[in-house]
């Protein structure tokens, strides 16, 4: 899932640029109003998309979820200084 959401990010990041390309290179050329209107869209797409990319799917392990692996959350017990009952 997380290689979707990556992949959902830059598609989204590479509008928002092709967006500002197009509309200081092309066209501003006809039509300045339109130019600022697809700034300001590209504008709104960089926080959407950041949201998308840091969204938590629902496999994925939340901070205190157990994954299931014995040695795995012993490490991350380990690392967050809790003890575990034997």
């Amino acid at each position: 899932m997380y290689a979707r959401r990556r992949h959902v990010y830059f598609v989204m990041m590479g509008t928002c640029v092709g967006l500002f390309v197009l509309a200081w290179g092309v066209v501003r050329l006809w039509s300045v109003p339109a130019a600022v209107g697809m700034c300001l869209a590209a504008m709104v797409i960089p926080p959407v998309a950041a949201v998308v990319a840091n969204r938590r799917g629902p496999e994925d392990r939340w901070w205190d979820d157990p994954s299931g692996d014995p040695e795995s959350d012993e490490w991350w017990d380990e690392l967050d200084g809790r003890k575990r009952p034997r």
